[in-house]
This record gives C-alpha cells, sequence and structure tokens, in this order.
C-alpha cells in the first residue's frame, strides 16, 4: 500500500511541476504515469552508479554536479517515454529542482 501510494504522490508532483513550467508537457495520464514509473526506476538503478562513478567530481564541485545527473537522467526518461517533452538542458534542471520542492511538499503533507 506504502508503494501505490508513493507512486501516485510522485504522479501528482509531476503533473504539478509540468504545470507550473512552461518549457515542460506531458500529454495525458498516460505519458504521466509511465514518466513516473520510469523515474523511479532511473532513479533506483541507474542514479546511484552515476554518482559513485562521479564522485570525485561531485566533490570538486562540492556536489553540484549531482543536479547535472539529475538532470540528464530526466532528458534520458523524456526520451524514453513518448508524448513527454522536455525543452532543452535548463528546462530539466528547472523540472528536477521544482520537482523535489514539490515532492517533498506532498509527502510532507501525507504524513
Amino acid at each position: 500500500m506504502k508503494f501505490i501510494t508513493h507512486f501516485l504522490i510522485s504522479a501528482v508532483a509531476i503533473a504539478v511541476t509540468a504545470y507550473i513550467l512552461p518549457g515542460v508537457s506531458i500529454a495525458g495520464v498516460v505519458p504521466l504515469l509511465v514518466l513516473a514509473v520510469i523515474l523511479g526506476v532511473i532513479n533506483t538503478f541507474i542514479r546511484p552508479v552515476l554518482v559513485l562513478l562521479t564522485l570525485p567530481l561531485s566533490i570538486l564541485t562540492l556536489g553540484l554536479f549531482t543536479l547535472v545527473i539529475n538532470a540528464l537522467l530526466i532528458l534520458l526518461a523524456a526520451a524514453i517515454v513518448p508524448g513527454v517533452t522536455i525543452g532543452g538542458f535548463l528546462w530539466a534542471l528547472l523540472f528536477g529542482l521544482v520537482l523535489s520542492l514539490v515532492s517533498a511538499v506532498l509527502h510532507r503533507a501525507e504524513k
């Protein structure tokens, strides 16, 4: 049950973030749900490997390089899911930042 709640909160956070940012568009509910699944899979399996491989660069930039990794992974997810378009790297960077804020607020409200 906790998994379904977390998934739905993530999907709502993605929808709110896409609504806020004009450079991000999602064509409907199905691409939204698929994007939530793909982002979850990417953040579970690929992101930790990339963060570990780029650890020296992250240390050198005081952790700011993780924002670049996050934006690149969002662009990857948008390329995988048809119906999701992101206007470029800066929109992906903003999408990641706003998504984390919206998701934190929604998860806080859930508890």
